[in-house]
């Protein structure tokens, strides 16, 4: 694991990212038997009804996520209540059967959208020939070969289309309506049903027995022709939303090579023990999360932090499971296994993703609860209309059948309430209300954790997708947290390298992190340090010692002042450099100045073209700091961050974004160490850096797995995407529904039109929001 997502697994220890979770109880569960938006409003109700528990369940993901307030909540409670609702509830895996379980979820998909197809093919190989049998009728008013024949006909043909495909669609809307909660199902059953059942009253009819009614069976046939197209469609569309966790999965290591007895054995990823070393050659996936205990390679860590090049890994270097071994051959000391491991907690925090909802949801999720109902009280209304006043209702078809061809107004009373009701039973759409809001969180989380923004919290999209202002913290955030060698001035006569080599010489025997940066810098540029003798810590002024037989002297100038050193040749140089930031230290050998080495917390090589594409974005930024106002202006300053406050406690951290908050600015937080973890909670979305503290990211809402700033344009990006697709997936639910079912109320709406463009609703936003995975989260 490289530094970027060191606190995102501690080593051999449950994720951070999970902890915060796992003390409030949180379990995703895998929910069978949901067809629509009814059915996942009636699964969440049941949940909801057992005290103690917030349960909000997905459709897409056909999975609950249940929050406990207690401990001791049984899963056979849980399971019971959602039997009582007539669906079934799975209990949680393990990661190796989580994977096992993801695998055989997605044989059972294909084996599904299989199953649809082998429906839809037989529904229309029943329903061609009644549709090619009723042209003589439609054109020529006059059935052939005879009345008599024709209704027989068409009850025979139809009755086999709800039977046989439509059977799973019938016995699932009249089991609900049995239930006390009808689904969408329950409408299409309902429709069909009720058209089959004009047919057998046209054929009593005929042995006159009862009224004469237009015969609908035809129409019932396509109703489920075309719905199990519709759920065909649908259901291809679906298992692609749900790809992210069996991409995740798939990229499990199944076998590792360990070493036992000095022996190389080949065992079953399951069978790894924490403290094993694994022996990982060049293209191989590294099995499980580990420190590196020998060799030398560079590691493709893409899958978790998203970025391309290769990171380099010496010995002691941690790494994460699952990523790839580039090029030399590493021994690695397993550290996570099974669910204590990177990818585990990434999966678990995408399904709990998956399984929340966003504010805007709310009013969806309470319409498609009482849809359905709804829905029904309406169709038993326009018939009841119908045959009360016909008159009224009358005159508006005969107007639009001079536009409309399949508006019939000479067709008899009974004839047309049931054509209007039956067009309202199958316009109906609660699906596309359902599926609006998950399917796009389920394509904008899994998108965001191929991308290294691990989302805690569906809500957190919405709101950073109305954001006004982004706080950061400084240290470790806009700047890399260690100290560094920033610009080194020589005196006139002198090399940069001999400056460094002397100081460096010196500053080997510090422990003080400024002299560790000195000697860090010697290192990367490969300068041969000398030995010191005599080597003495003067507080806070610098050190002394002796190096090749000369007196040296690194620290301050009141250090140089004291010890008689002219430095005025170096004072304006000094001047500037600390006006930026930067912490001048002097050399001098013998008295006589050698130059100055600046040192300072680098900034972050993306810092600034971050704050510049977040500006882009129209997004203020604001930096808040326990550091000196000079430091942090000059770090601000340097990548433009609009706003400083310095000097700040954790609790002036706080108070500073309440007062953001009380101007009415939506307000994200960027930190990564302990004393942002109540700014972080207290923003309106807390973002963790990957590289900062468990305890900061236990407080986000969202992690940045990769530690650079150009992840949090990534996560701006991202929840501007999928908010913008939620609002697209509902603005075309609401619309739809809203002009559809009046204007079937008023018989204007043919119900094989109606069925036709109630699948179309529900295909358009599962192809909508699988539209997202083009999204690009990169201004450049």
């Amino acid at each position: 694991m490289n530094s970027e997502a060191k606190a995102i697994m501690d080593d051999g220890q449950t994720s951070a990212v999970d902890t915060a979770a796992h003390q409030q109880h949180v379990e995703v569960y895998p929910i069978e038997g949901m067809h629509c938006g009814a059915c996942s409003s009636a699964v969440e109700r049941a949940l909801n009804s057992i005290d103690g528990v917030e349960a909000a369940v997905s459709l897409p993901a056909e999975a609950a996520t249940v929050r406990f307030s207690e401990d001791a909540i049984a899963f056979e409670a849980l399971e019971r209540a959602v039997a009582d609702a007539g669906f079934t509830l799975v209990a949680p895996r393990s990661m190796e059967d989580r994977a096992e379980r993801e695998r055989e979820r997605l044989r059972r998909d294909e084996e599904r959208v299989a199953l649809a197809r082998r429906r839809m093919i037989v529904a229309w190989a029943l329903t061609v020939p009644i549709m090619v049998w009723m042209v003589p009728e439609m054109f020529f008013g006059t059935p052939w070969p005879s009345a008599a024949v024709f209704h027989v006909g068409l009850v025979v043909l139809a009755l086999p289309v709800l039977l046989g495909p439509g059977h799973e669609t019938m016995v699932s809307g009249f089991r609900a309506l049995a239930h006390r909660r009808p689904n969408m199902d329950s409408l299409i059953a309902l429709g069909a049903g009720a058209a089959v059942l004009t047919g057998i009253s046209s054929l009593l009819h005929q042995f006159g027995v009862g009224p004469m009614i237009m015969n609908y069976a035809g129409v019932g046939a396509m109703i489920m022709a075309i719905h199990l197209t519709g759920r065909y469609v649908e259901t291809r569309a679906r298992g692609r939303t749900s790809a992210a966790i069996q991409k995740l999965l798939s990229l499990e290591a199944r076998t590792a090579r360990v070493l036992r007895d000095g022996e190389e054995v080949e065992v079953p990823i399951a069978s790894v023990a924490v403290g094993d070393v694994m022996v990982v050659r060049p293209g191989e996936k590294i099995p499980t999360d580990g420190i590196v205990v020998s060799g030398r390679s560079a590691v493709d860590e893409s899958l978790a932090t998203g970025e391309s090049m290769p990171v380099d890994k010496v010995e002691g270097d941690p790494v994460i499971g699952s990523t790839i071994n580039r090029q030399g051959l590493l021994q690695v000391r397993a550290t996570g296994i099974g669910e204590n491991t990177f990818l585990a907690s990434v999966v678990r925090m995408v399904e709990q993703a998956q399984g929340s909802k966003v504010p805007i949801q709310e009013l969806a999720d309470r319409i498609t609860a009482v849809f359905v109902p709804v829905v029904l009280a309406i169709a038993l209304g326009t018939l009841i209309g119908w045959l009360v006043l016909p008159d009224l209702f009358h005159s508006i078809v005969d107007r639009a059948a001079t536009i409309l061809p399949w508006v019939q107004p000479d067709l008899g009373p009974v004839s047309l309430a049931l054509f209007a009701a039956l067009a309202v039973l199958v316009i109906a759409c609660p699906c596309a209300l359902g599926l609006a809001t998950p399917t796009a969180l389920m394509v904008g989380t899994g998108l965001g954790a191929e991308n290294g923004v691990l989302i805690r919290d569906g809500a957190a999209i919405q709101t950073l997708d109305g954001a006004d202002v982004i706080v950061f913290d400084k240290t470790g955030t806009v700047t890399r947290g260690e100290p560094s060698v920033t610009e080194i001035v020589p005196a006139p006569g002198e090399t940069e390298e001999n400056v460094l080599r002397t100081a460096a010489s010196l500053e080997h025997a510090s422990e003080h992190p400024l002299g560790q940066a000195v000697t860090a810098e010697a290192k990367v540029r490969h300068l041969d340090l000398q030995p010191v003798s005599d080597f003495r810590s003067l507080t806070g002024l610098g050190v002394e010692g002796t190096v090749e037989g000369r007196a040296i002297l690194v620290g301050s100038g009141r250090l140089m002042h004291e010890m008689s050193v002219d430095v005025s040749v170096l004072e304006s140089s000094a001047d500037e450099l600390e006006a930026r930031g930067r912490t001048a230290m002097f050399v001098a050998s013998e008295g006589q100045p050698l130059g100055l080495v600046a040192v300072a917390d680098r900034i972050k090589d993306d810092s600034r073209r971050a704050i510049q594409d977040l500006s882009r974005l129209g997004l203020r930024t604001i930096m808040l700091t326990g550091d000196n106002e000079r430091t942090a202006r000059a770090v601000a300053d340097e990548v433009g961050i609009d706003e400083v406050k310095a000097g700040l406690l954790p609790d002036g951290k706080v108070e500073a974004i309440r007062k953001l908050q009380a101007a009415g600015l939506v307000t994200a937080m960027v930190g990564d160490g302990i004393n942002d973890a109540p700014s972080l909670k207290q923003a309106d979305v807390g973002i963790a850096i990957g590289t900062g503290t468990d305890i900061a990211i236990e407080s986000a809402d969202m992690t940045l797995v990769h530690g650079s700033l150009t992840s949090v344009v990534r996560a701006v990006l991202l929840s501007r995407a999928t908010f913008r697709k939620i609002r697209q997936n509902l603005f075309w639910a609401y619309f739809y529904n809203t002009i559809a079912i009046p204007v079937a109320i008023l018989g204007l709406l043919h119900p094989i039109l109606a069925e036709a463009a109630m699948a179309m609703s529900s295909i358009t936003v599962v192809t909508n929001a699988n539209r997202l995975r083009g999204a690009r989260l990169d201004l450049h």
